[in-house]
């Protein structure tokens, strides 16, 4: 039986044969042993085995040698083709070139510095190209990879760095083997060649035996043995009270029972005793104190393990300290800066840093104490009730490594200083003790805080483009910051946005037909930030450790569209506060969003009357007069940094309760001023993890969820009738570039549901489709293609339903009793089946800065398509699957 590949070769014309045929030619003559010395090998593969207990990624970590990568990128044989455009005696001659021709220009330059600086410049930038290339090769070949050449003596290395990691992890009579076998393995360019058949006439095994010896596949076989566990002995600690902590601070112990030995484990428990000991007082205590010895010598299989904590010195304990006094420099540098302006920069010659003896110039620091916290300054902006709150370090308190870094970070969180340091000065000895040679059980410190004040004013102006529709789109935004502005260390924000954007617009019914044209984006924003809850009472001094904040936040919207013209304005007055440098919690008892549609376009205002009709679309009611108060509550825990390099994890939990009260109001509401309210509850879920593969690779995916509804049902004087309705702006949409990219934005389902245009029957694209549940996900490969350029293998899958769909209630309308949206409704037995997936390529620019993400997906199965077409691979590139680009800053999730 001929194979499937060669029967479906077959059948192709002679003309479109070829093309395979040569490119397979030119991929099969790139051999990577054409870059290879007489008696090199070619590393093909790394296999590690018999690992059952061990931590087999690190195991393989420790493999000195890798072979290349060619998942996603063939980075060898990128390398090779490359490599045959490098000619290292061009590069050498015209480096040779380029110092010669400098040398000429800079001997005709003479003595002219300024001209000889720029010269030295650009010599010394090409040169540093040019040896970049003859160092590390031409740009295709830094973008490969070199043919890894198998060494023996490395594998030796790995098996000795391999036990001795196994023995650090109890496997102390651990094995560890490496065999290098020959194994020659056809790759896939001359399996499809072998499959072609006729194509290649010639014996099958024709190809050079030689070359199956230069493949080099090693084995690391793991024997790792029984574990040795723990038997915890009493610790050894001659100073009481260290010892007394140690006891107290026992439960906490990194190190249990019957565990198995683990060295990784004893390091951090060292780091464990050493902050728990600083956190009780022993400011000078080092983790060169903390010894853990084992013995293997007593029991089989077993590790005795005892701690010991020596003293610093014979007869001689670790002293305790205790603050005697703190110190609060609210302006430091602030003096130095005014003396300067006022013309006293001299010092004392020979003395480079020491200020000369001066009059004190009028300049005189106040000094203030507030809840036994000493504040000096030369000008007391602060409150300073305010910032005693944030210094969790007071006189009396036993010295505490935690509390200062908490305070630290505490005053950096107020956005107030450019800096902030927490330092501890020895107060001396008593003159008795020193001249008997004592050392006293205690001492006491001076804790000096010394604060930087950043500047009241910062300004930032973004000026920018987009490109949508074909059309470029102007905007700038402004943002003022004012710090401090009333003394309570508040932050004052006001923000203005104007801009300009394309946009395709259809004010048509019955066509898919688009048209581009410019839309007015204005905005302006202003908020209050205060570094504490407003609440009665004494609250705020109980809730310090979790940084709380009040912000007031005021925004006015306004869009010009040739469909709409229309404003937003909204209240939001929010309490936040931070569990942990990770995790942070936002309330908010009150927020009042007025939406104002100040013009609809009759053409628009038809469509809109016609989705409501036919689809039970509520987007017409985005349209009317609308309050929406609600109460909404966040938790966001967020383990990674900015540029996602981190083994992370990310959870954002929103809950939002609109209109609870709205039956006191409403109707009276709406007779006076025509406001509608509605009344619904909307719960979000987002999760994301990232793992770490790699220093350059990682691995992300994503799930998201959420759904909203409707408490009760409101009239609509439109259609006469009941309806559950919810604001448009709180339903859910699939699609766009941080959801399904392969799908333009608000365009993906709901559910089966097939929209299509009411006169032509042609399926629509155009418009937005809500739905009130959202489930969706996405999975993502990120690695690296050639410094800052990154790249990414994707798929994103999911789709928006409805739960609250509408049915005909016209009893004269053929679907009676039916739902408007066919398939759209959320149903256990069939939700399944109507999940949409694409996949996709993307590249990212990482500037550190900015990340600018540039990223092309395409449908693979649709299930709003019809009956037969949903799996959309097979009409790629077609109106029904367009290859989606998507431009976005930072990563999609």
């Amino acid at each position: 039986m001929k194979p499937l590949f060669s029967t479906y070769f077959s059948k192709l014309r002679p003309w479109r044969r070829l093309g395979p045929v040569l490119g397979l030619t030119l991929l099969a003559a790139c051999s990577p042993f054409k870059l290879l010395k007489p008696g090199q090998r070619l590393l093909s593969r790394v296999e590690i085995k018999g690992v059952e207990q061990a931590d087999k990624e690190r195991l393989t970590a420790l493999a000195q040698q890798k072979p290349n990568s060619r998942f996603p990128l063939p980075k060898l044989a990128i390398y090779q083709l490359g490599h045959n455009f490098y000619d290292s005696t061009r590069i050498k001659n015209k480096l040779r070139a380029i110092q010669a021709d400098y040398a000429e220009k800079m001997r005709a330059a003479g003595t002219d510095s300024a001209k000889l600086g720029k010269l030295i410049g650009q010599r010394e930038r090409k040169v540093t190209r040019k040896q970049l290339a003859l160092d590390k090769g031409n740009a295709i070949m830094r973008l490969g990879e070199a043919p890894v050449v198998y060494d023996s003596a490395l594998t030796r290395r790995s098996v000795e760095q391999m036990t001795t990691f196994l023995r650090s992890q109890g496997f102390f009579r651990a094995r560890v083997t490496a065999t290098d076998t020959a194994r020659y393995h056809r790759g896939l360019v001359l399996r499809a060649i072998k499959a072609l058949g006729s194509v290649f006439p010639g014996k099958s095994d024709s190809l050079d035996r030689v070359k199956q010896y230069r493949r080099v596949t090693v084995s690391y076989q793991i024997h790792e043995g029984q574990p040795f566990l723990y038997r915890l002995q009493a610790p050894s600690i001659p100073d009481s009270g260290v010892a007394a902590v140690v006891r107290r601070g026992q439960g906490a112990s990194l190190l249990h029972e019957n565990e198995r030995y683990n060295e990784d484990l004893i390091g951090q428990e060292r780091t464990r005793l050493e902050t728990l000991l600083k956190n009780a007082g022993y400011f000078d205590f080092r983790q060169q104190f903390i010894t853990l010895e084992a013995d293997t010598s007593y029991e089989k299989f077993t590790v005795r393990l005892r701690t010991f904590i020596a003293n610093p010195g014979p007869n001689q304990g670790h002293r305790v300290y205790t603050v005697k006094q703190v110190r609060f420099i609210t302006d430091a540098g602030v003096g130095r800066t005014l003396r300067n302006a006022a013309g006293d920069t001299l010092r004392r010659a020979g003395t480079p840093g020491a200020l000369r003896a001066r009059p004190s110039l009028g300049l005189r620091t106040d000094t203030t104490v507030t809840d036994s916290i000493r504040f000096a300054a030369y000008d007391q902006k602060f409150s300073t009730s305010l910032l005693a709150r944030k210094v969790l370090v007071r006189p009396g308190q036993r010295y505490n490594l935690a509390n200062t870094l908490q305070t630290q970070r505490l005053l950096a969180d107020l956005d107030m200083f450019r800096f902030n340091t927490v330092n501890y000065r020895k107060v001396a000895d008593p003159p008795a003790a020193d001249s008997a040679g004592l050392h006293p059980s205690t001492g006491e410190l001076v804790a000096v805080i010394n604060a930087s004040p950043a500047p009241k004013f910062s300004e930032t102006t973004e000026v920018g483009g987009t490109f949508v529709a074909n059309l470029v789109g102007p905007f700038a935004n402004i943002r003022l910051k004012t710090r401090n502005p009333f003394g309570g260390a508040e932050v004052l924000e006001v923000g203005l946005r104007a801009g300009f954007e394309g946009q395709l617009t259809r004010l048509v019914t019955d066509d898919n037909s688009l048209q581009a044209v410019y839309t007015t984006q204005l905005g302006a924003t202003a908020s209050l930030i205060l570094p504490q809850f407003l609440v009665p009472f004494r609250t705020n001094y109980f809730l310090t450790h979790y940084n709380p904040k009040t912000r007031f936040t005021l925004s006015e919207t306004f869009v010009k569209r040739p469909e709409y013209i229309r404003s937003n304005f909204e209240f939001a007055y929010d309490y936040i506060w931070q569990r942990s440098t990770f995790h942070q919690y936002v309330f908010s008892p009150v927020v009042i969003t007025l939406v104002n549609s100040i013009y609809v376009n009759p053409a628009f205002q038809s469509q809109l009357e016609l989705f409501r009709d036919t689809q039970g679309s509520s987007l017409i009611r985005s349209f009317s007069k609308q309050i929406e108060p609600s109460i909404s509550f966040t938790s966001l825990y967020n383990s990674n940094d900015f540029n996602e390099t981190r083994n992370a994890r990310y959870l954002r939990l929103f809950v939002e309760l609109g209109g609870l009260t709205r039956h006191l109001y409403k109707d009276a509401l709406y007779s006076s001023t025509k406001l509608n309210v509605y009344d619904f509850a909307r719960l979000n879920v987002d999760y994301r993890r990232y793992y770490r593969l790699s220093p350059q690779t990682y691995f992300a995916w994503r799930l998201n969820g959420g759904a909203v509804h409707a408490l009760t049902r409101t009239y609509d004087p439109d259609t006469n009738y009941d309806a559950y309705i919810i604001p448009y702006d709180k339903s859910f949409f699939a699609g766009g570039s941080t959801s399904l990219r392969a799908w333009a934005p608000r365009r993906l389902g709901p559910g089966g549901y097939t929209p299509r245009l009411i006169k032509t029957g042609e399926r629509d694209f155009i418009s937005e489709q809500p739905g009130e549940l959202l489930l969706e996900g996405s999975a993502e490969y990120r690695f690296p293609i050639y410094s800052f350029i990154k790249g990414a293998v994707f798929t994103d899958f999911g789709n928006v339903w409805g739960l609250q769909e509408r049915k005909e209630q016209r009893p004269t309308e053929p679907n009676y009793g039916e739902y408007l949206r066919k398939d759209a409704q959320f149903q256990l037995n069939t939700f399944y089946k109507q999940i949409a997936a694409d996949a996709g390529f993307g590249v990212r620019f990482d500037f550190t800065f900015l990340i600018l993400r540039l990223d092309l997906a395409t449908k693979i199965y649709d299930p709003t398509a019809p009956t037969g077409q949903n799996w959309a691979l097979r009409y790629f590139n077609s109106r029904a699957n367009p290859i989606a680009f998507n431009l976005g800053i930072g990563y999609p999730f």
